[in-house]
């Protein structure tokens, strides 16, 4: 009869850290990209010309859902309990990293449907206001960034909990 360690119930928490970055990421790409979306579709009623250069927000909006794959990609491939023992070290580590990567990819979504929305209808009444507008997508792009850098490093931890 063996004792229960809590050990067992680790690879849950692993597993839904591995969900809660691609489901949180894809959130905020998704909200990014309808966002966005409803401004170019608005902004190209009026300049049909600027349709291509306007999106810029969007494409930058999907890209936030490849940072949540990613990082998926790395907690499932670590969680392999019959190979090497899965600790609850392990599994936080994961939650972590997941929860890191997807709740700044939620956030980062947010922030450039909001900005990218207001960008290009902006940008089809002054054109001078492209530049400023892509700025400010990749700084909102970079907090998904951080996530994804977090997420990593974190994810990196699981497997250093006890000599083995």
């Amino acid at each position: 009869m063996s004792t229960f360690t809590g050990d067992e119930t680790a690879p849950f928490f692993g597993f839904l850290g591995a969900a809660a970055a691609l489901v949180f990421s894809c959130m905020g790409a998704a909200y990014g990209t309808a966002k966005s979306g409803v401004g170019v579709a608005s902004m190209g009623v009026m300049r049909p010309e600027l349709v291509m250069k306007s999106i810029v927000p969007v494409v930058m909006a999907g890209v936030l859902g490849i940072y949540g794959l990613i990082i998926a990609v790395i907690i499932s491939t670590g969680i392999n309990p019959k190979a090497k023992p899965y600790y609850l070290f392990d599994g936080y580590a994961h939650l972590s990293s997941g929860l890191a990567c997807g709740l700044a990819g939620l956030s980062a979504g947010m922030a450039i449907g909001i900005v990218g929305d207001a960008g290009v209808r902006a940008n089809a009444q002054q054109p001078k206001l492209f530049v400023g507008m892509i700025l400010i997508l990749i700084f909102a792009e970079a907090l998904a960034l951080y996530g994804l850098i977090v997420g990593i490093i974190l994810s990196s931890r699981a497997g250093q909990s006890r000599a083995d």
